[in-house]
């Protein structure tokens, strides 16, 4: 076990749910994540930041187990199996960035959710009523129970992710990681957004990796923040992380640093 993870564990009294060890991600020639030592604790809230490209979606998708390591290790559960077993897969609820809903997808609000299901289940399981149930169960943790018929096309923004966040919990995680969750959501559902996660890491105490651009959202709400740039620039509580001789290793000219908040310039072409 690497330096790193012992004494993590022995700090906290808690054993790592997710443990990088020298891991590399990505393809001969081209690799996105260089030589990763983390370990991420049972019941953690870990924001993910970096700038564009820095490897923060690379992340996820080695923690999905869709990525194996180039080189070193990763250990998920107590599991270091390069190909991932679907039980473990089911163990862990994703949301991926946000794309657009047609609006006269024939879909319910319902029918998304149960979806979770079926990556619990597999594929050869139909789902009953016990699965209708925990659906139901995950849309009530949610605040949409109420919509539960409505054509997700119909729902604002916000609502779709809250549905998709539903999606996620009817698998029963263990781990819940949202990529980029608030991108495209005016500021209200944004900050609307960032509360139900936070309110359901601690309702239901999952281990939930946050990655984000938007330091300020999440700065006094995660346990500990990962700074990634192709390597790992620093993780540790935000305020140990958040430091300017950090940040401007990492993001160059384009940060701005006021008073109270951080300005990460590349973020306002790319997302409005």
């Amino acid at each position: 076990m690497s330096s790193d993870g012992t004494e993590g564990s022995v700090s906290t009294g808690r054993s790592p749910i997710i443990r990088f060890d020298h891991a590399s991600f990505g393809f001969p020639g081209l690799i996105a994540l260089k030589d990763i030592s983390l370990p991420i604790y049972d019941g953690e809230f870990v924001g993910v930041i970096g700038p564009n490209g820095s490897g923060k979606t690379t992340l996820c998708r080695a923690v999905l187990g869709l990525l194996p390591p180039v080189e070193g290790h990763l250990h998920i559960f107590d599991c270091a199996c390069s190909e991932l077993r679907c039980h473990h897969r089911a163990q862990i609820g994703y949301l991926p960035q946000k794309g657009v809903v047609d609006r006269n997808f024939p879909v319910t609000v319902l029918e998304t959710v149960m979806m979770g299901r079926y990556g619990a289940l597999g594929l050869l399981k139909r789902p009953g009523k016990k699965d209708r149930q925990i659906a139901m169960d995950a849309l009530a943790q949610v605040d949409m129970a109420s919509h539960k018929d409505t054509a997700l096309g119909h729902l604002s923004g916000g609502q779709q992710q809250r549905v998709f966040i539903a999606r996620a919990l009817a698998q029963q995680p263990k781990v819940l990681i949202l990529d980029e969750p608030t991108t495209g959501l005016d500021i209200t559902m944004q900050h609307n957004v960032i509360e139900l996660v936070q309110h359901l890491h601690d309702e239901l105490k999952l281990t939930v990796l946050l990655i984000t651009h938007d330091i300020n959202m999440i700065r006094s709400r995660v346990d500990r923040l990962v700074l990634l740039k192709t390597r790992l620039y620093a993780a540790g509580p935000p305020a140990d992380v958040l430091k300017p001789e950090i940040l401007h290793q990492v993001y160059g000219k384009e940060l701005v640093i006021t008073e109270k908040d951080l300005v990460i310039v590349e973020d306002y072409h790319h997302h409005h």
